[in-house]
């Protein structure tokens, strides 16, 4: 089974390092490639499948297919002891492909391949591991993603205006019906990049296994959305969209805030995600898809690597995923908290790692931009509260926080560390060289020194911050007692997982019991349900009486017939 694991990495990461460097030759080139595949062709109706090949799409899928092999290496130690891990390679495999579809479609029937493909398997992973946590993880993730996909074939038959699904060559257009459009395609990513009002699937979506978090969290499920919108970017910023820039600030504080309070290894990574989400959509909204786009593969590599440093730490402390339960990790793994750390470091922006170069300059572009101060403040203080949450988890699993648990003598096993290795030198140095590729020629953006160092304040004192709050717990301490409702509000992401559950079905179950109520225990069941029963019975115990030759329904009926016959 290993050996499957092995070819597929190989396969995988070659395909990859072609498509990267193909993408840089059309990215030099200036050139722009459509396939058409002509699937069917009866009388004069064609059925044609279309991809795009520029260098935007060869780029991410690059960067999306050598993130997949290195999760599939890590796989292949990670998952040895499933009964069922050959199943779980080929899902994975399926998830990629799904990915790489809505990559390269230019159109929006195979867009909606991919987005579907990606809410099915997600949904199948999710559930990887069956019992009850899982299935209602995987139910809010799939229900949640169909409201997206809802809105995806809205958009299709919107198309139909057009005479054609290939949106490039539409988004110059301006009609009055765009506008729905503009709307239908902003809720759909907004369901997949789990922005509010839809943020509770993605902390939920953490029952997959590890290796899975880590393909779903750095590249795949959750960047569609935002790909999405950088594909469209030209139809939806010719519209006022301020109100989508709030909510996508907000979301990153949300995040951010929530991050702080929780102490579950994964999910605090996972809130990571979505406020580094957040800054990409926000970023969109301000105007600045190419930096988004930055953002985005820059973002892809350390995430992925977090998380599989997350996967070893968890596998080593017997499957608890509980921060309070570590502490003096760096003592056992050496080499995974040192990743760790580099992974987390570049999170946070420190200058000359991969994080660094793209939020840098998405903080440089929005102090140059007319923005409000409420935007500006709250870009600020997420930044900083990034630092916080990541600080403190490095003080918790690393440092000297002894949380008395019985570590298991797992080691770091070689392939796990060869998968981290690619990983560790993507997250040092993705940034540079995207950076480099992307804008060559890059713009010269004069600050006061003030406005400078400001993005650099925010992350040391969002550090220190961080540092206070794991002496601090918060949570068991006097201070948590007695600001209850404020701690367990910011805690639970602003109660938008009960929000997305809890008040949704409330009150369709106070409906369907006054239902069963007057229906299933009521006149309802006399009448309607047992109707057709009760005549039945009639008619069958009537004909059984008739076939036992009763002498006097014989007469009765001959005298029937005999006055009816008088009468004629």
């Amino acid at each position: 089974m290993m050996c499957k694991y092995k070819f597929w990495f190989l396969i995988v990461f070659v395909l990859g390092l072609c498509h990267f460097i193909l993408g840089v030759y059309l990215l030099f080139s200036n050139l722009v490639y459509f396939l058409d595949w002509e699937v069917l062709s009866i009388n004069s109706v064609n059925v044609v499948m279309t991809f795009l090949i520029d260098w935007m799409s060869m780029v991410f899928m690059g960067c999306v297919l050598f993130i997949s092999s290195m999760v599939i290496y890590y796989s292949a130690v990670y998952m040895y002891s499933d009964l069922y891990k050959v199943r779980f390679l080929y899902m994975v495999l399926l998830f990629v492909l799904s990915m790489v579809l809505l990559i390269v479609s230019p159109n929006l029937i195979s867009i909606l391949l991919g987005w579907d493909g990606l809410g099915l398997v997600s949904y199948c992973l999710v559930i990887y591991f069956q019992n009850y946590k899982s299935y209602s993880a995987g139910m809010v993730t799939v229900l949640t993603n169909r409201i997206g996909d809802v809105a995806i074939l809205i958009t299709i038959a919107w198309f139909m205006n057009f005479g054609s699904w290939n949106y490039i060559y539409f988004l110059w257009y301006g009609g009055d019906w765009v506008l729905y459009v503009m709307l239908l395609l902003v809720l759909a990513a907004f369901t997949k990049s789990a922005q509010i009002p839809f943020s509770s699937w993605l902390p939920a979506a953490m029952a997959a296994p590890t290796p899975v978090s880590a393909l779903v969290h750095s590249s795949t499920l959750v960047t569609a959305g935002v790909y999405l919108l950088i594909r469209f970017s030209d139809l939806i910023l010719s519209y006022d969209i301020s109100i989508f820039l709030l909510i996508s600030c907000l979301t990153m504080f949300m995040s951010g805030l929530g991050a702080n309070f929780e102490y579950d290894l994964k999910k605090i990574i996972a809130l990571s995600t979505l406020s580094q989400l957040g800054l990409m959509m926000s970023s969109l909204f301000m105007g600045f898809p190419m930096l988004a786009f930055f953002h985005l593969l820059s973002h892809a590599f350390f995430k992925a690597l977090l998380f599989l440093c997350a996967g070893i730490m968890i596998h080593c402390m017997s499957d608890s995923q509980d921060i309070r339960h570590m502490g003096y990790m760096i003592n056992h793994l050496p080499y995974t908290c040192a990743c760790f750390c580099i992974s987390n470091l570049s999170l946070c922006g420190i200058p000359f790692l991969a994080g660094f170069y793209s939020k840098d300059l998405v903080l440089e572009y929005l102090t140059m931009g007319y923005f409000n101060l409420f935007i500006y403040i709250i870009y600020f203080v997420s930044v900083g509260l990034t630092a916080c949450y990541t600080f403190r988890l490095v003080y918790y699993c690393i440092s000297g926080n002894s949380g008395l648990f019985a570590f298991q003598g797992l080691f770091e096993d070689t392939i796990m560390m060869i998968s981290m290795i690619f990983l560790t030198l993507m997250a040092i140095v993705c940034g540079s060289l995207l950076s480099w590729l992307l804008f060559p020629y890059p713009n010269l953006l004069l600050f006061p020194i003030e406005c400078k160092l400001m993005p650099l304040l925010f992350v040391l004192g969002g550090a220190w911050l961080g540092y206070e709050f794991s002496c601090l717990y918060i949570s068991d301490s006097l201070l948590g007692h007695m600001f209850n409702f404020i701690v367990s509000f910011m805690g639970s992401m602003w109660f938008m997982p009960y929000f997305s559950t809890l008040l949704m079905y409330s009150n369709f179950l106070i409906l369907s019991k006054t239902y069963n109520n007057f229906m299933d225990s009521g006149w309802g069941e006399f009448i309607v349900s047992k109707s057709l029963v009760s005549y039945s019975n009639y008619l069958s115990s009537y004909l059984s009486k008739y076939q036992f030759n009763s002498i006097k329904l014989f007469l009765v009926s001959f005298l029937f017939v005999g006055l009816f016959l008088s009468l004629l």
